[in-house]
């Protein structure tokens, strides 16, 4: 068996997601699949999904068993080649595959603000979510229906741990692989609503949250381009203002704050500069952009199981997989681990 680590390394958790989804099936495999990289990685969530998604990978002679453990530090004296599971609460009633299930949506909201929790007590290092599904946290009711997704939920436990409104504590959604990054001003809003967020404030929050976070990744001033709203942005006032009266004077009040900022760039071509590939270096570290789709679509069209989601501004580090629960293939055990696995890697780095 092995030893308990120094008193000082933590464990990272990963929550389990709607059961009813793709979530507990990908975690099976990324302990299948990467034993090494998991230590120190245990299941916050249920014994009875994760040994069901288990099995029904069906792997022929390679036995994986669950080991229950009753808090994070006891993940260090798990044997080899077993998921550690920390069961939140009473066991989940087993739930129907590929469907939206009120008692799936409330456990997978309990498990993401208990390990929230945790981590900002100091007992786990980080946290990486797996899919939730808005529909059934919906169904759920309070206070699960309250929160659009992750972002939002971990946000308001913040939040609440820190004695602070949650306006006071700004977070942004950064979506990463190893060839772009970008961040957004406004979330899971209408497009309508998400004009109405690029003020000056957000921006310059915006700015401000990806360079401090960034910072302490690059060990640098991070490179930010920031993206137009308008169609060329703006093209100098000609097809729309909001790039001359609110995003610059908001790159340079965050310039004049020690933030390395250009643009408004051009948004249909700035993500391009951007990009990492080899023998090509990118011009810039990361975009800011305006709104959800216009961030989203470039890091998600170069492959979503490549991307990472991260959220800054939590006092706590937090990835999660670039997709979502995938209820139509929910069950088969076709379901790609990788953008968990990349979810994993970048918690590990971000919390080391």
């Amino acid at each position: 068996m092995p030893q308990p680590p120094p008193s000082t390394r933590l464990p990272i958790a990963i929550t389990l997601g709607d059961a009813a989804g793709i979530g507990p099936e990908i975690i099976a495999k990324v302990f299948r699949q990467e034993p090494e990289l998991l230590q120190g990685c245990f299941v916050w969530g249920d014994v009875g999904s994760m040994r069901r998604a288990s099995a029904a990978l069906g792997v022929p002679g390679v036995p994986y068993p669950l080991a229950r453990i009753a808090s994070p530090q006891e993940v260090w004296t798990v044997p080899p080649h077993c998921i550690p599971v920390l069961q939140e609460g009473e066991a989940l009633v087993p739930v129907v595959v590929g469907q939206v299930s009120a008692a799936a949506g409330a456990f997978a909201g309990r498990c993401v603000m208990a390990a929230a929790q945790a981590a900002m007590q100091g007992r786990i290092a980080a946290l990486v979510t797996a899919p939730l599904h808005k529909e059934a946290l919906s169904a759920a009711g309070a206070p699960y229906s309250l929160y659009p997704g992750h972002t939002e939920m971990l946000q308001a436990v913040a939040a609440q741990h820190l004695g602070k409104p949650v306006g006071e504590v700004p977070v942004r959604m950064m979506l990463a692989n190893d060839e772009l990054r970008t961040v957004l001003v406004s979330i899971h809003v209408s497009l309508r609503a998400a004009l109405d967020a690029v003020t000056f404030d957000n921006v310059l929050q915006t700015l401000l949250i990806t360079h401090a976070s960034l910072q302490r990744v690059l060990g640098r001033a991070p490179r930010i381009a920031v993206a137009g709203l308008n169609p060329h942005a703006g093209e100098g006032g000609l097809f729309g203002r909001e790039e001359l009266e609110v995003i610059v004077p908001a790159m340079q009040a965050a310039a004049s704050q020690g933030c390395n900022v250009s643009g408004p760039w051009a948004p249909d071509t700035v993500f391009m500069r951007a990009r990492q590939k080899p023998g090509q270096p990118a011009e810039f570290d990361v975009v800011v952009a305006m709104y959800h789709d216009q961030g989203l679509i470039p890091v998600k069209y170069l492959g979503v199981e490549k991307g990472v989601n991260v959220t800054l501004g939590l006092p706590l580090v937090r990835t999660s997989p670039d997709h979502g629960t995938a209820f139509d293939i929910a069950g088969k055990g076709c379901a790609d681990p990788s953008s968990l696995l990349e979810a994993i890697r970048m918690a590990q780095a971000l919390s080391a």
